[in-house]
């Protein structure tokens, strides 16, 4: 057991925590993408990033990779960790605009306009389903492939790997295949307007104003 600062509260983990379990285990909420209970952790979205030290000499790291430590000072809602998180959204939700899940997280989040260009992709590169193909699935028939800009994830070679079983689980994790938002908004522009409604994304939504707001 050891002792960390989260927030300003003094706080007891376990010593095989990281700074994600440590939050989530004392009810703080930070926002993740690309983790998934029972996978190890990527920290390829970012979103997870805390301000980590005190003074001058603090720095952000990603949460669900970072381990505790014991004399650890964590701030999971400093305004440089909020301003990071915020643009990270901007350029995920630039790359996938149609994900319904990236429009309700920067709608929370109050990003309000992307100022980045829409790439109109279908991959954030979380590695949700790269993870969950090797180490849940046992078939490791996708990965990771190029560099840069040219980063994808694909089967080897680009042919369709005999190890895959079109179990599907590929498909059920990924944050930004699951629904997609067609709302009447301009490109750039965060819809927001179907957040929180129960199901999770309504045919026709009627906003205050009397207009429709269609989704998937």
């Amino acid at each position: 057991m050891k002792t960390m600062t989260v927030n300003g509260t003094v706080v007891h983990v376990e010593d095989y925590w990281t700074v994600l379990d440590a939050c989530r285990f004392y009810g703080i909420e930070i926002p993740t993408l690309c983790h998934y209970d029972g996978l190890s952790p990527g920290g390829l979205c970012r979103l997870c990033v805390v301000e980590m030290g005190e003074g001058e000499r603090t720095k952000v790291a990603t949460a669900c990779n970072y381990p505790v430590a014991a004399g650890l000072v964590v701030r999971t809602d400093s305004e440089r960790v909020v301003r990071t998180r915020k643009v990270l959204v901007e350029l995920l939700l630039a790359r996938c605009p149609s994900s319904k899940t990236l429009q309700d997280l920067a709608a929370k989040m109050g990003v309000q306009r992307v100022r980045f260009t829409a790439k109109n992709e279908n991959c954030i590169l979380c590695g949700l389903c790269v993870r969950v193909c090797a180490e849940q699935m046992g078939a490791k028939a996708i990965d990771f492939a190029g560099r840069g800009k040219e980063r994808r994830v694909a089967p080897p070679f680009d042919l369709k790997s005999e190890l895959c079983r079109n179990c599907g689980a590929c498909m059920y994790i990924c944050p930004v295949c699951q629904l997609r938002c067609q709302g009447p908004e301009p490109p750039g522009v965060v819809c927001g307007a179907c957040l929180n409604l129960e199901p999770v994304c309504l045919k026709e939504n009627k906003d205050d104003e009397g207009s429709g707001v269609k989704c998937l």
